[in-house]
């Protein structure tokens, strides 16, 4: 055995199956630790998997969870406006995607964003004097020597793909094309997509859009199709009791119409925790029926202007570039299908963006807009009041 080999004599394969084992770990630290678990606190882990997850992310990053949990949560709070540390809409795909990680420590060397959003880290010794600070360069610089150690020269290799992993899937990946490109379930205001399946190898993190609509939910995924490999080591830790699920997404059940035909306090409380389902819902049952029913009638330049309106309809006002408002707003003029419906949605929406003086307020106003739906004409409306009636919430399947 020389240099040359290193301790661990494995084939090539081997080195490439060590080197996904080591980089998915990294991802389970950075999403089960600091994101599910201290960013958002939809998870609790036992004191000895936190704590190997913050020496792991010491050895494979030199990220600290202070620093870490403050900028995300940042992110959250100024998400898709000039003091995102990075957003796409304003710094554009390309600096986040290449400069991602320039642009996190950027932010994390803000005193001011750490000392805001850090409440509730790690503020022990090993944080404060190991973790944080010139010793955080150490772990990585331990993790080069264990690799050579083990592999030879390759293994320099294996720790430069470990090296890149985070700021490449995570700082590129998630925080750039995760709010540029991929499908949405949920119209939040922020642009955050879904990339599954293509990415289902970075822990879960890929279902963004789900998370942005549901940031404390310790599940990420919320479609039956769709896999969230964290949740899976999630309940792996739980039945072991390492770890302790505090939240996860609400999920909407719709009783029969004959069941419950009255608004109740019930009602507007599910219609308040599963309004983006409720939105997503009423985009699917509703806007996008009517709009193809109005585009079969069309003609010449109102079936163009429809065509090109249909975006618009779905989407948050938030999100709107200038020609899709322009669009919107003659599609509205003349369409009064399209117009009813799309506007008793804005009214939905303003009935949980208002304060009410009472709860029996609150509950006349969803009454109000069920009656109004139901007077509406609109056969695809009427159905979506009748179903809003019976809705109800269950605790979210494991």
């Amino acid at each position: 055995m020389s240099f040359l080999d290193g301790l661990w004599d494995l084939p090539a394969w081997g080195v490439v199956l060590y080197t996904l084992v080591m980089v998915q770990i990294t991802i389970a630290a950075v999403t089960l630790y600091l994101h599910r678990c201290q960013a958002h606190m939809g998870l609790t882990l036992h004191p000895v998997v936190s704590h190997f997850f913050r020496f792991w992310l010491w050895l494979t990053t030199g990220m600290s969870t202070r620093e870490w949990v403050a900028v995300h949560r940042k992110h959250h709070a100024r998400c898709e406006t000039e003091d995102d540390p990075h957003s796409p809409r304003i710094f554009g795909i390309r600096k986040v995607f290449f400069e991602g990680a320039e642009l996190y420590r950027k932010a994390a060397a803000d005193p001011e964003t750490i000392a805001r959003y850090s409440h509730g880290t790690p503020n022990d010794w090993l944080e404060n004097h190991l973790y944080t600070g010139p010793a955080s360069s150490l772990g990585v610089a331990l993790m080069a020597l264990v690799n050579i150690a083990l592999f030879g020269p390759i293994g320099l290799t294996v720790w430069a793909v470990q090296m890149i992993w985070i700021p490449l899937h995570a700082a590129g990946g998630i925080n750039g094309i995760g709010h540029y490109w991929g499908y949405r379930n949920f119209e939040t205001d922020d642009d955050a997509t879904n990339m599954w399946p293509i990415a289902f190898w970075i822990g879960g993190e890929e279902l963004h859009n789900n998370h942005h609509a549901f940031p404390s939910s310790a599940k990420f995924s919320v479609k039956p199709w769709e896999f969230d490999i964290g949740w899976l080591y999630i309940r792996i830790l739980s039945a072991l009791k390492l770890a302790k699920v505090r939240s996860v997404a609400p999920v909407p059940v719709i009783e029969p119409a004959a069941a419950k035909d009255t608004v109740d306090l019930d009602t507007v409380r599910a219609v308040a925790r599963a309004r983006l389902h409720l939105m997503a819902h009423y985009a699917d049952t509703v806007i996008k029926p009517v709009w193809r029913e109005e585009l079969r009638r069309a003609r010449g330049a109102g079936r163009d202007l429809l065509r090109r309106a249909r975006k618009a309809l779905l989407w948050s006002r938030e999100r709107l570039q200038p020609s899709m408002h322009e669009a919107l707003e003659r599609t509205l003029e003349i369409s009064d299908g399209v117009r009813t419906v799309y506007q008793q949605r804005e009214r939905l929406r303003e009935i949980w963006a208002r304060s009410y003086a009472s709860q029996e307020a609150l509950v006349q106003a969803v009454a109000d807009w069920c009656r109004e739906a139901e007077q509406s004409g609109i056969e695809a409306l009427q159905r979506f009041a009748a179903s809003l009636r019976g809705l109800r919430l269950q605790p979210a399947a494991a």
